[in-house]
């Protein structure tokens, strides 16, 4: 059978990070993203392969075809040296595919078919320098929900098929970090020694509806070419009930006790990293409740990217590939300069603004967030940084689409990084008309005059969004607050609304398309993340000379 395969350049890098082909996983579908399941024997997982890393990079000649692709590595691969290189393609080569809804395609996880649209769209914009960039292709995924059905004999922990709610078991998903497989694997066993029963959508009963896996891989006691695949697994159990109060808690509280008892710190594996309580009831498609419980292990989750430690608590929204949004946090620093005043738009717990922050030096940072249970890690994430910045660091607990022109002015840079359907209509409008707003230069630092806003239910939120904020460093900084961005940067996960909001933004003439970066966050897909950075077009200003009267 001839299948495709791709043109690659292969580098191994001794010493570094090991990449091994213990069964990962792929994106999410459900709720917001996609994710996946395990079936190991645990008595495996000490056993750790001596792979180098392989890294595949386009190249522009066409691909040609083989006979067919050497055959998926085992689960436990021979020994082999430090320098050996293993068969290497760029197929996805998972047993689960034609069942499982999280991947779409089997082949060039390096390059998908959407890259190739991708670059045709900037040239056709002018910008003839788009790139593309990939780094691990299997073993990615540091962040997974899976919906837990079945029974407590034969659990299902996975993704629902395309189409339904039925779900797919994925034991040996191909995306999913090694240690997050690892980790179902044991809540499986969990489930069948405690009797645990699995929720049961059509009656609205049983006890554990959906868990939330996420790795940290930023552990200071390893060396750094260790941390990656020995990261460990913050388990963040979905109960179906209103609190711990409630009659199946002692029911949690033994699977929770399980998980720390067989994968935590005094265990031999020390695969857990902390197990953590979701109480939900709901009937809708909703994953988590608002309730969280920490029940055992370390609080506090941290992982090291764009130059700066982070903390992300279970409820708050983080990044899938860990490894792809550090390459894509620091292109994104080139573009942004040193002393800068930076708004960061749907800001989550102020990664991007924070890291910005640190790196660049920038006199102030304003982040801007919908959802408040991202407050805490904000405020741990800047108990870490550098005693050295100077700036002012604020975070708001607001919502863009409401006035959004104040939250654009006064800034040198604005950074949007909105959810998959892309820029809230409002957001849209400001960004398309802000070149056609006067301002006039303000002695104080005070909000917007830009007009007087009478609106009762914007002045609500103005005063929701200052009470609930949380204000690093200086209040007031020497800058005009009312001038307007000379930059805007896009970062899209959802290709199809980028484009529209790209179009929509060029259209207006107020801005311009500088450059344009892709970045391969879900192998497996047709996902791919874009940077995009647009520079705002300045009037120019009439100069001639008037002519004189010929009489």
């Amino acid at each position: 059978m001839v299948r495709p395969s791709c043109t690659i350049e292969i580098f191994i890098l001794l010493n570094v990070d090991i990449h091994y082909p213990f069964p990962p996983r792929s994106p999410e579908k459900f709720s917001t993203r996609p994710p996946r399941a395990t079936e190991m024997s645990l008595y495996t997982l000490p056993i750790r392969p001596t792979y180098p890393i392989i890294t595949c990079r386009v190249s522009p000649a066409t691909a040609p075809t083989v006979a067919s692709p050497p055959p998926p590595p085992s689960l436990l691969p021979p020994a082999t040296s430090a320098t050996a290189v293993p068969s290497l393609t760029c197929a996805l080569q998972c047993p689960h595919f034609e069942s499982c809804s999280g991947c779409t395609h089997e082949f060039n996880l390096h390059r998908p078919v959407i890259v190739d649209e991708a670059s045709n769209f900037f040239k056709g914009l002018g910008v003839s320098d788009f790139t593309f960039d990939s780094c691990r292709l299997w073993g990615w995924r540091c962040r997974a929900k899976l919906a837990v059905r079945g029974s407590s004999e034969n659990p299902l922990i996975g993704l629902y098929q395309e189409g339904t709610h039925n779900v797919v078991d994925i034991p040996q998903c191909k995306a999913h970090h090694p240690n997050i497989n690892a980790a179902v694997e044991l809540l499986r066993k969990g489930v069948r020694e405690l009797n645990i029963e699995p929720y049961d959508e059509d009656q609205g009963t049983g006890d554990l509806r959906y868990v939330q896996m996420a790795v940290t891989t930023h552990n200071t006691a390893l060396p750094a070419v260790e941390r990656y695949r020995n990261g460990r697994v913050q388990v963040a159990l979905v109960w179906n009930s209103r609190n711990e109060k409630s009659s199946n808690s002692d029911k949690l509280n033994a699977l929770a006790n399980f998980l720390w008892r067989n994968g935590g710190s005094r265990s031999k594996l020390h695969l857990i990293h902390s197990v953590w309580a979701n109480f939900q009831t709901s009937t809708n498609n909703i994953i988590f409740g608002n309730r969280w419980r920490h029940l055992l292990g370390e609080r506090d989750f941290w992982e090291h990217v764009g130059g700066i430690d982070i903390s992300l608590d279970p409820s708050s929204f983080g990044q899938a590939n860990t490894r792809a949004f550090d390459n894509l946090l620091r292109k994104l620093h080139k573009y942004v300069p040193f002393g800068a005043s930076v708004a960061d738009l749907y800001a989550g717990a102020g990664v991007i603004g924070l890291s910005l922050a640190a790196t660049k030096k920038c006199r102030s940072v304003k982040c801007i967030e919908i959802n408040k249970e991202s407050k805490p890690s904000f405020e741990k994430t800047v108990d870490r940084l550098p005693k050295s910045i100077e700036g002012s660091i604020s975070w708001h607990n607001a919502d863009t689409s409401i006035d959004p022109l104040s939250w654009l002015v006064g800034s040198d840079v604005i950074v949007i990084d909105p959810p998959r359907k892309g820029l809230d209509t409002t957001l849209i409008d400001a960004l398309r008309t802000i070149s056609s707003h006067k301002v006039k230069p303000s002695l104080k630092g005070s909000s917007s005059n830009i007009k007087e806003e009478k609106r009762p239910w914007v002045l609500r939120e103005r005063e929701r969004a200052k009470e609930a904020s949380v204000q690093v460093g200086r209040e007031t900084i020497s800058e005009d607050p009312q001038s307007l961005p000379e930059t805007l940067i896009y970062i899209s996960c959802g290709w199809e609304s980028f484009k529209e909001d790209c179009k929509s933004l060029l259209n207006s003439k107020s801005w311009q398309l500088e450059k344009a970066h892709g970045f391969n966050f879900f192998p497996g897909t047709q996902s791919i993340e874009v940077l995009a950075v647009f520079k705002r077009s300045l009037k120019k200003k009439k100069t001639g000379k008037k002519k004189k009267k010929q009489g």
